[in-house]
């Protein structure tokens, strides 16, 4: 296993340590908590005090989550040590932080731990009668239960799902109108990977499963849950066509006629030119199947450490609004130009 590290036991400290000091423009941290929440000027003076925004979970998916806080995102995010869910008590902290006096949206993926962890927290602020809420991203439909769900994963539709209801809160939405947001974005956000080599844990030394060389595993999760199918390696166009069968068929009516917006996910390993080339033949089959796409992105978002592979997730767009919130400005360490209609 080669690695930039010190000691693998205390990589998410020091990650955490080296992404507050690069860039102390958008986050801080808590203390005594591994988390981090905004630290730009218009959330410090508090002039305008709006609805927090709250994700987390395992550490080894960066930027997710710690590097979409920041005006028009997360207000506050909390990292568990490596594949593992935060501790109640810290995500507590983040709700106490993110807390302005108009309450607080948990974000939070599908897995048992986070749910149970997230949902002990929101029983320690109800104590400080801060009122918290949540909702649950449950957008990888490659299969239906998996090695930590009841139900379908969380994965990288996460960051839409932010994203939006980020920029809702930075417009001044109150409390359940954010609920009913994130509830209607989340039920129309699909996403499937796929893994060509597994992630290596670093406190385990080796990776998660083992494909031959000239293998693929379909419908693999960002923790190294297995998925729906194990091949031959096909071209790129050959994988866009099997991946958008599978996703075109959650969506009523399948994809024709619709509006979408499309995020090719790298999981770490894959280098930005082969996203580049699966993004292609998506966009091209899409257009080929009379498919409307007005929002793109392309690069590493949810990654899941080394893993070689991509996912494909993609968002119907239901509502007009939720493209204002895609494009809406954003300064996060991650998510870059806000401007990708197209």
């Amino acid at each position: 296993m080669k690695k930039i590290l010190n000691d693998p036991s205390n990589l998410v400290p020091e990650m955490v340590s080296g992404m507050v000091a690069s860039y102390p423009q958008y986050i801080r941290q808590i203390p005594d908590t591994l988390a981090v929440v905004r630290n730009d000027r218009a959330f410090n003076e508090k002039h305008a005090p709006k609805v927090g925004v709250v994700s987390g979970g395992g550490s080894g998916h960066e930027p997710l989550h710690m590097g979409f806080v920041g005006q028009g995102m997360l207000t506050a995010a909390v990292p568990g040590q490596v594949f593992t869910s935060p501790t109640p008590d810290q995500i507590y902290a983040a709700v106490k932080a993110a807390d302005q006096g108009k309450g607080v949206l948990l974000i939070v993926k599908n897995y048992s731990g986070d749910v149970m962890n997230f949902d002990m927290a929101k029983d320690l602020a109800s104590i400080d009668d801060i009122k918290v809420e949540s909702i649950v991203v449950d957008d990888d439909v490659a299969v239906e239960d998996s090695l930590y769900t009841q139900g379908r994963r969380g994965v990288a539709g996460t960051v839409l799902v932010e994203k939006i209801v980020g920029a809702a809160a930075e417009a001044g939405l109150d409390l359940a109108a954010l609920v009913k947001l994130g509830k209607a974005v989340i039920a129309q956000t699909k996403t499937i990977g796929v893994a060509l080599h597994a992630a290596t844990v670093p406190e385990v030394g080796h990776p998660g499963f083992e494909l031959g060389p000239d293998e693929m595993e379909y419908g693999v999760g960002i923790h190294n849950e297995p998925g729906y199918k194990r091949e031959k390696m096909v071209p790129s166009a050959a994988l866009a066509k099997e991946l958008l069968g599978k996703i075109g068929g959650h969506f009523d009516g399948g994809v024709a006629g619709k509006k979408f917006t499309v995020l090719v996910n790298g999981f770490g390993a894959t280098p930005l030119g082969e996203q580049f080339v699966f993004a292609n033949d998506v966009l091209e089959q899409l257009k080929d199947a009379k498919a409307d796409v007005i929002f793109t992105k392309v690069g590493n978002y949810v990654t899941s450490l080394d893993m070689t592979g991509l996912s494909l997730t993609l968002l119907q767009m239901q509502d007009d609004q939720w493209l204002d919130y895609l494009n809406a400005p954003a300064a996060t360490i991650g998510w870059g130009d806000s401007r990708n209609e197209r």
